[in-house]
């Protein structure tokens, strides 16, 4: 289907205008006082990408410990630190923010508004950020040291914490309450501010996954301030929520902790859909397969999130009736999920296909994370979890899920919008490096995991008997080769942004789609003051 976009103004500015499209020329003006949404977008990206080489040196730090059985470099006690601090900060420090930056950047620009809805408020939800994580660092550096009871801060254990307990929670407190108001700056942006014209099926499948996530944000993260405010309570002031000499049940925040835990798996999925649903188009020059089933498989994963909470608790002693409808009900959401992949192989289907870096990045996506699936439906059998529970056949499972999952698409979503954002184009030769080094090395990490977990080997673990040194070799051979090569994108980034001498043009790829593209490359500081008006399908190109 053909768009017409009526689009009569999108970089000119009227001189009297309070904002103009000038850039603030005082450093703390443009970046610590912005509200300007493609800084603040800006902001959290370099922020995400700080974050992920930080959690990123905490991994190395596991992996050279396992690289050989026997206590070698830590001890025990850091090791269970550095578990629980990478998770943290990968989760809440890499990988949401980084979503969040994308969000602030595209959004906007996708649907036709000049900027977000609330854009003080988006200062403030970034600029908390830099503080909680600095927070939850400090306490590594503390007499009783970081937290050592993995990401998922069970009690008892987590309660034998000593006062750094106490920052860590505030941490978190801190990192929900960023997440809440990007949130809500996110549903009103896209509710309020849509250009004329752009009706809610008529959006990019982008927007539509984080106005889905932005609501799962909503309801989850007060879930989570509950649950460590408990544990805060029942450190500090005696009281018996989940300690069981006082009648308290450590279970109970089990069940709490992953009523938040599931649906955020898919906060950190659902926008990878969406950044794959706009790439595999583009590179297949066709229109996305299957629009409508997309946004409503969407929809259906959101609201199953909510209600498969304790497959990861088939061990703690639950009825069977429990277990039956938990097993039953995390089988049931391969269905939408599968919808998704069907309509992603169907978009590539007799495509006019080419294999650029982001191209490559999105199709290792479907394959990797595909495999990231099937693993979880091996672990939604409840029979058959008894045997992979809490070993590294859990670990590879959700890695494949969120490395080759949301990382790699979140690097597909950079390579794809760079030069957009920058106005220059990336090397080609050496996105494609990165690609194929990242793609072989993360297979040569992860995938022995499996064999491991398959083999007994439990997770969380600083030692293990020699009858797994060798796939843990390997691993952590993977593991080194895989952080090393991601200094290769920063340096495309970099040279993208300061070095390049190729200039994009506005539409950038042959077959885009949408309204950021018929923007300048980079877009004007403040583009569409004048909103373009929508006809027809705005996932088509414009005419």
């Amino acid at each position: 289907m053909s768009t017409e976009v009526i689009h009569p103004d999108t970089h000119h500015v009227d001189d009297g205008h309070d904002h103009g499209d000038h850039k603030p020329s005082n450093f703390l003006d443009r970046w610590l006082f912005t509200t300007n949404h493609k800084d603040i977008g800006t902001l959290y990206l370099i922020f995400s990408l700080t974050m992920f080489f930080i959690g990123g040196s905490m991994a190395m730090v596991i992996r050279a410990e396992l690289f050989m059985p026997g206590l070698q470099l830590v001890e025990p006690d850091f090791f269970n630190q550095m578990t629980t601090m990478h998770a943290l900060i990968m989760v809440f420090g890499a990988v949401m923010p980084a979503w969040v930056g994308f969000a602030n950047w595209l959004i906007p620009m996708m649907i036709g508004a000049p900027d977000m809805a609330l854009p003080r408020m988006n200062n403030w939800s970034f600029w908390i950020l830099p503080f909680a994580f600095t927070m939850l660092l400090s306490t590594l550096f503390m007499d009783s040291g970081g937290p050592a009871a993995g990401w998922t801060l069970y009690p008892p254990l987590v309660l034998q914490t000593g006062t750094s307990f106490a920052f860590v929670v505030f941490a978190v407190h801190m990192m929900g309450v960023s997440s809440i108001m990007g949130s809500i700056n996110i549903i009103a942006t896209i509710f309020n501010m849509r250009a004329p014209g752009m009706r809610l099926l008529r959006m990019p499948m982008f927007v539509w996954t984080w106005l889905i996530t932005a609501f799962l944000l909503i309801a989850v993260m007060p879930v989570l301030a509950g649950a460590v405010t408990m544990l805060l309570t029942d450190h500090f002031f005696s009281t018996n929520f989940f300690n069981a000499a006082g009648g308290g049940d450590p279970v109970m925040f089990q069940h709490i902790f992953w009523f938040f835990g599931h649906p955020e798996v898919y906060i950190m999925i659902l926008p990878a859909f969406g950044v794959i649903s706009e790439i595999l188009p583009t590179f297949s020059r066709k229109p996305l397969f299957g629009y409508g089933s997309m946004v409503y498989a969407t929809a259906t994963i959101a609201f199953l999130s909510f209600i498969v909470w304790a497959h990861h608790m088939f061990t703690v002693g639950m009825p069977l009736q429990g277990e039956l409808y938990f097993m039953y009900a995390t089988m049931l959401i391969s269905v939408p999920t599968g919808v998704k992949v069907f309509n992603w192989v169907s978009t590539m289907w007799q495509g006019s296909m080419t294999f650029e870096t982001p191209m490559l990045f999105a199709i290792g996506f479907v394959v990797l994370f595909t495999i990231g699936g099937l693993s979880g439906l091996m672990l939604a059998i409840t029979a058959a979890d008894f045997q992979y529970h809490d070993t590294y056949f859990v670990v590879a499972h959700f890695h494949y899920v969120l490395v080759p999952g949301s990382v790699f698409a979140l690097m597909a979503a950079t390579y794809y919008w760079l030069p957009k954002f920058t106005g220059n184009m990336y090397s080609e030769k050496w996105g494609k490096i990165h690609f194929w080094s990242s793609a072989i090395f993360v297979n040569v990490l992860f995938f022995p995991q499996h064999y491991l977990g398959l083999a007994g080997m439990p997770r969380r673990i600083p030692d293990y008997s020699p009858q797994f040194a060798d796939f843990n070799m390997i691993s952590s051979l993977g593991g080194f080769a895989f952080g090393a090569t991601q200094l290769i994108f920063v340096g495309v980034v970099l040279h993208c942004a300061y070095r390049s001498k190729v200039k994009a043009t506005p539409e950038v790829w042959e077959g885009s789609r949408g309204l950021e593209w018929t923007l300048d490359s980079p877009p004007a500081y403040h583009s569409f003051n004048t909103p373009p008006v929508v006809t027809h399908n705005a996932l088509s190109r414009a005419d």
